[in-house]
């Protein structure tokens, strides 16, 4: 399991406020490691934080999508506690290794990017991740900025830091070479790449996914060859989607942007199972829920706050009160809700076609014909202005204003 945020770290609403009490740096540990996938290792952070300054605490992101999701939240969230407690935060923005593109978890190599669209990129990216780091107290490095200085006797010098063996110890080279799949010379560069940005920032911490623990250990030997302390491996868990399962990603469908409208950001997050709901609790707040609170009222907890912390604590309110409304008042007729035309429906509809129609078209939710009757239609969920439809092949007739519910989540007004 994995560790757990202690009682006395209050959480502040905004993220520029560090914490007014003194705390030791057997209570940072504790706080720091709650969540982690794997430290390497604690006796060191430990050593790192008895040293009694700010820690120079890295995060390298790539900003090959100008948008992001709450999976890439979590190593800023983990980022903002390091900050809550006076650490010094260092966003690297790798305009030079997004060129080239980390072939992590790749079993073919990526396309490449122009620095023009990577700094585009990287502006929307900055922007949503000021929604969680204080922006005054985080220093803002591009790795072009010392790699578009280099000549090529200093890149032959920092290959020959590293073997062709240690690269081929990743597990995406070796499974695309036992597969007779290509490997780009340039891919290889990748690991050294970000290896030295740490020594170029004299990184004390670097906080990165799973995926990234070889290139982050990487880090680790260049700074010793190069006479530095070694950086501390801090790894997290890659973040589950609303499904549960797979880890979140817009390619499944499971994911929640931060950009994502209020309302549909609370509705997402108020899907989620109260297992996964802890760990969105520990991932992206730092905080546990309150055992004593009910877990619905758990639920609405969490989907406000993080509601708020994207889109301000108005909006948030907002959102838990329409979902209120719309789920658990059961006042549709008053709730904004998504519309869509009746003229657009197919013709000669019967309870089962529309309920199918409306999941899939509207709302992207693939489910069986069985799906339907057994989860929705027999249970009476499916409901046209507050009366049940438990007759999938009975007919239906719809009208302007009608409002249609499928489930708790799902609901949406005629037009």
């Amino acid at each position: 399991m994995p560790k757990r945020s202690p009682t006395w770290l209050k959480r502040r609403s905004h993220a520029s406020r560090t914490l007014n009490k003194p705390v030791t740096p057997d209570q940072q540990l504790t706080h720091l490691t709650a969540g982690v996938a794997k430290v390497l290792s604690e006796k060191e952070l430990l050593e790192k934080l008895n040293l009694g300054r700010p820690l120079r605490i890295k995060l390298g992101v790539d900003p090959t999508a100008p948008d992001i999701h709450f999976g890439h939240t979590v190593a800023l969230e983990k980022l903002r506690q390091f900050q809550l407690l006076g650490h010094h935060a260092i966003l690297l923005i790798g305009d030079f290794t997004a060129t080239v593109g980390d072939p992590t978890g790749r079993s073919s190599t990526r396309p490449p990017l122009t620095r023009e669209e990577v700094l585009i990129n990287a502006a929307t990216y900055t922007d949503q991740a000021f929604k969680i780091l204080d922006r005054g107290k985080t220093e803002i490095v591009y790795n072009g900025d010392w790699f578009r200085k280099m000549n090529y006797e200093e890149i032959l010098r920092l290959n020959s830091r590293v073997t062709l063996q240690q690269m081929l110890q990743r597990e995406d080279f070796r499974s695309r070479l036992d597969s007779a799949q290509e490997i780009r010379l340039h891919e290889l560069q990748y690991p050294v790449m970000q290896g030295w940005d740490s020594v170029e920032i004299r990184a004390d911490v670097e906080i990165g996914g799973t995926d990234q623990l070889f290139n982050i250990l990487v880090g680790r030997d260049l700074q010793k060859a190069e006479g530095q302390p070694q950086q501390i491996v801090m790894v997290m868990p890659l973040l589950e989607g609303l499904d549960g399962v797979k880890k979140m990603s817009k390619s499944y469908g499971n994911y929640i942007g931060v950009s994502d409208p209020p309302q549909e950001m609370f509705g997402k997050l108020m899907s989620v199972s109260d297992e996964l709901m802890d760990r969105y609790y520990l991932l992206l707040l730092g905080e546990t829920r309150d055992p004593g609170q009910h877990p619905m009222d758990c639920k609405k907890s969490l989907a406000e706050k993080l509601t708020a912390r994207y889109h301000g604590p108005v909006e948030g309110s907002a959102a838990r009160n329409d979902w209120d409304i719309r789920f658990s008042k059961k006042d549709l007729a008053t709730a904004e809700l998504p519309e869509i035309q009746i003229a657009s429906l197919p013709r000669d509809l019967t309870v089962l076609s529309l309920t199918s129609y409306i999941f899939k078209n509207v709302f992207n939710v693939e489910k069986s014909n069985g799906e339907l009757r057994k989860q929705f239609i027999s249970p009476g969920s499916v409901q046209l202005n507050g009366q049940k439809l438990t007759d999938p092949a009975a007919t239906i007739i719809l009208s302007p204003g009608d409002t249609l519910k499928l489930s708790k989540k799902h609901a949406l007004r005629l037009i």
